[in-house]
């Protein structure tokens, strides 16, 4: 989905104040279409020192003209970063098992990132229960998550669905961690509806997969681990898989270090047709040999459906 340039020009300035630069003007009427991007070499690590002309975008084949451009922050500049973090923890009957390591994993990581602009727990089994807190204001959240209960059936695609719809007009990055297992038992979403919203709003999610309790070639564990490979894949994010607590702290150095390591474009988009329709993105470098890793498209503006009159007696 498209955004307003005015909601994306705080990032642009924050990149700018921390460069020295003079921060970019924009029009107002545009919309720019963000992309968050992750670049590695061939040996997997992270690179952070390219610069704009390093970047070429397309839509559906044709080059887009780059707008915005917001480099990797340096490790002094990451404690600045604006970002707004979601937290989904499953406490269902399926996670009862994984629960108390999800909550020491949850809490750790929190101990580890530097404090978020804007912070969402939101925790679900049959019920879906979301708690926000500004950067000012985030005493008592590990306290929340140690202390919270679970068990009945698992509502994730409702969950990511509240979540969504509550940040989709949130400027700056949006970053989601998902503790689960990835078991959906009584969600009124489908799954669909869900991959198109993530698709529509300028979401990275990175699953941690808790799936060491279901049999792996189980039908039910093929399913929830292609949910949760399709979250990340069409949002540009990862999917982690712990098997035991000491593979946490990796897991959490790896999610900061591309936190801090990534690069946004935005750029207005060639196509004025509001049909929705799904449009494809791929981000090339000039340099060779690096990897590109960012979400591979989203679907265009849409006009909103006149409504229906009722026929005439």
């Amino acid at each position: 989905m498209t955004r307003s340039v005015v909601a994306l020009a705080g990032l642009a300035l924050l990149a700018a104040s921390g460069s020295g630069q003079q921060p970019p003007v924009f029009h107002i009427d545009l919309d720019l279409v963000n992309v968050t991007v992750t670049v590695r070499d061939a040996r997997g690590g992270l690179i952070s020192d390219l610069h704009e002309e390093d970047f070429e975008i397309l839509e559906d084949g044709r080059p887009q003209k780059v707008q915005l451009f917001a480099p990797a922050a340096s490790p002094e500049e990451r404690k600045e970063l604006a970002l707004n973090l979601g937290m989904l923890f499953d406490t269902s009957e399926s996670m009862r098992k994984d629960l108390r390591l999800s909550q020491q994993s949850a809490v750790r990581f929190l101990d580890a990132i530097p404090r978020a602009r804007d912070l969402v727990l939101v925790f679900f089994d049959r019920d879906i229960r979301l708690s926000r807190y500004s950067s000012e204001n985030q005493q008592g959240i590990f306290e929340r998550i140690l202390e919270t209960e679970g068990g009945g059936d698992t509502a994730l695609l409702d969950a990511i669905t509240v979540y969504v719809s509550r940040v989709a007009d949130t400027p700056g990055r949006k970053v989601l961690v998902l503790f689960t297992d990835g078991d959906d038992t009584t969600s009124r979403i489908p799954p669909q509806e869900v991959m198109r919203l993530v698709r529509s709003t300028e979401v990275t999610i990175y699953p941690v997969a808790f799936m060491g309790h279901s049999r792996p070639n189980s039908p039910a564990a093929l399913r929830a681990r292609a949910l949760l490979h399709g979250l990340a894949d069409s949002t540009g994010g990862r999917v982690f898989e712990p098997t035991a607590s000491k593979e946490l702290a990796a897991i959490y150095t790896s999610i900061l270090d591309e936190l801090g390591s990534q690069y946004v474009l935005g750029y207005v988009s060639d196509n004025a047709k509001r049909d929705g329709k799904f449009r494809n993105i791929t981000v090339k470098l000039k340099p060779a040999g690096l990897k590109v890793r960012c979400r591979p498209g989203y679907h265009g503006p849409q006009d909103p459906t006149p409504p229906r009159q009722a026929a005439k007696r």
